[in-house]
């Protein structure tokens, strides 16, 4: 591989789904731009399901962590804070552009003020069935065929600037304007919200560009084991946020009213991947324990 001025070192957090990391690999290896180091955050060795010896992309390494996403972002931070110059977040089941890692490095040089961005999204199926594979895979290579990579050919647009937080399954930092900063582990297991939370506490400019693409997935397995918990954690984390200083009233308020909206409209008629019903009983919970002050992300791990 060689040698560049920055090093970038790319994170995925994954727990029990051996299968999206695989499939992840090839759209990691076929990069115009290697990243320097690969960090696979898991909590035992069955997450990854492959020898990462025998691994398509350099310097994958795989590390091991508590359960719970921020807790295995963290190590992941912790084990680059001090190597690289640029950290991208991609979830497991997150396909990128062979042009992302390219586009990335591009545009922070090309924006000193911007610390943090999110790429487009060519395509989510968080909030549909899911998109296999092949699906994602046919996707990317479509947009690949007709997109320039970003560069002199093709300058890389802001989509949106003064973002209240980067969207997970996507977002890359300068590692000098993260410093000490990390996930709040008070939010445990998915973090629900814990990207917004840990982009607000970043100093300098967050943006959405089309420097870098790709499409979510929005695999179901392993995401969804109780509607209870997400349900609650849809009122008590935006709550909690809130309270903390990183989520502003106005946007907590529109992000857990379409929640509850959503849960109890589509209560008799929910979609096969989702407990509506768990979730509508999560967010009475919650509000239950807001208005009697005992409301806190940890409480989910006691439902």
């Amino acid at each position: 591989m060689a040698e560049t001025a920055i090093k970038l070192a790319v994170v995925i957090c994954s727990v029990g789904r051996p299968e999206c990391i695989a499939e992840l690999m090839p759209a990691l290896s076929a990069q115009t731009r290697q990243p320097d180091r690969l960090i696979l955050s898991v909590t035992k060795p069955e997450d990854v399901g492959f020898d990462p010896a025998t691994s398509p992309v350099a310097g994958t390494e795989v590390i091991y962590a508590e359960k719970g996403l921020p807790r295995q972002r963290n190590a992941g931070l912790d084990a680059v804070q001090n190597d690289c110059d640029i950290v991208v977040f991609f979830d497991d089941d997150f396909v990128p552009s062979r042009f992302a890692l390219a586009g990335i490095e591009h545009a922070f040089g090309l924006w000193p003020e911007v610390n943090g961005m999110t790429g487009y999204l060519i395509a989510d199926g968080i909030n549909a069935p899911g998109l296999t594979d092949a699906e994602a895979q046919r996707l990317v290579a479509e947009y690949d065929a007709k997109t320039p990579a970003a560069g002199q050919d093709r300058p890389p647009l802001v989509i949106r600037a003064g973002l209240e937080g980067l969207y997970g399954c996507n977002m890359a930092y300068r590692m000098a304007a993260i410093g000490d900063a990390r996930f709040d582990t008070e939010l445990p297991l998915y973090g629900w919200q814990e990207d917004i939370d840990f982009a607000a506490r970043i100093s300098g400019g967050r943006v959405k560009t089309d420097a870098f693409a790709g499409v979510h997935r929005g695999a179901k397995s392993g995401r969804e084991t109780s509607g209870r918990r997400l349900g609650y954690s849809q009122l008590a984390n935006t709550w909690y946020l809130v309270r903390k200083g990183t989520m502003t009233p106005k946007f907590a308020a529109r992000l857990a009213m379409r929640n509850f909206a959503a849960n109890h409209a589509k209560i008799l008629s929910p979609e096969p991947w989702i407990d509506r019903r768990g979730r509508a009983a999560g967010n009475w919970l919650a509000l239950g324990d807001i208005l009697t002050g005992r409301a806190h992300p940890g409480r989910i791990l006691e439902l």
